[in-house]
């Protein structure tokens, strides 16, 4: 829309430039059709756009097409979350826990607007992120299971914040790995998976 404005007062300064002093009056009423007709134009144009802002769902990313909210994990050693999407934002928090799960809650451009478990974050590079996933144990000495129900053995525990890489997810259940150590939690004893997310 905004090279057809530039085009259109183009237009009109080439228009007031070409005109000689015998043709004032017609340039100026030249000139006012030309601005009337420019400015229903930007109208014109204004619902167009609207509607493909409108386009973008929002539990859809408009950068990457992928469900909004999702979880990702923090790539490199640390993380500055910031006020908003780009460099000359302040920094509000830094993440600094190696594969730590954050939530994606928006996106633009290349940044994503990522929370941690108590919702602390902000703007984060896109290139900071990992589609690799992990979860965060939150209760103490969680129980790690031979199998994906309440009555199979345990085999390890987890202490509360731990951070585990996820293998596989079943509705109330995920195969994780911590130090070696693998089993099944329980989806109640994680934050960093959706409650009914299936994981392969």
């Amino acid at each position: 829309m905004r090279n057809t404005m530039a085009a259109r007062w183009g237009l009109i300064a080439a228009m007031l430039i070409g005109a000689g002093p015998g043709h004032a009056q017609d340039s100026a009423q030249d000139t006012e059709a030309a601005i009337e007709t420019a400015v229903a134009g930007a109208s014109a144009d204004a619902p167009a756009a609207a509607r493909k802002q409108k386009e973008c769902s929002p539990d859809i990313g408009c950068v990457t097409n992928l469900p909004l909210p999702r979880y990702v994990s923090l790539k490199g050693e640390e993380g500055n979350a910031r006020r908003g999407p780009g460099l000359t934002h302040r920094i509000d928090w830094v993440f600094t826990r190696p594969g730590m799960p954050l939530k994606v809650t928006a996106e633009y451009e290349n940044w994503r607007r990522v929370e941690d478990q108590d919702g602390a974050g902000g703007w984060v590079h896109y290139a900071l992120l990992s589609g690799v996933r992990s979860v965060l144990i939150t209760t103490d000495m969680a129980e790690f299971r031979d199998a994906p129900r309440m009555d199979a053995r345990v085999i390890a525990q987890a202490e509360l914040g731990v951070v585990a890489r996820v293998l596989e997810c079943r509705p109330d259940w995920c195969r994780i790995s911590v130090s070696g150590e693998r089993g099944w939690v329980a989806k109640t004893a994680l934050w960093g998976v959706g409650e009914a997310e299936v994981i392969d």
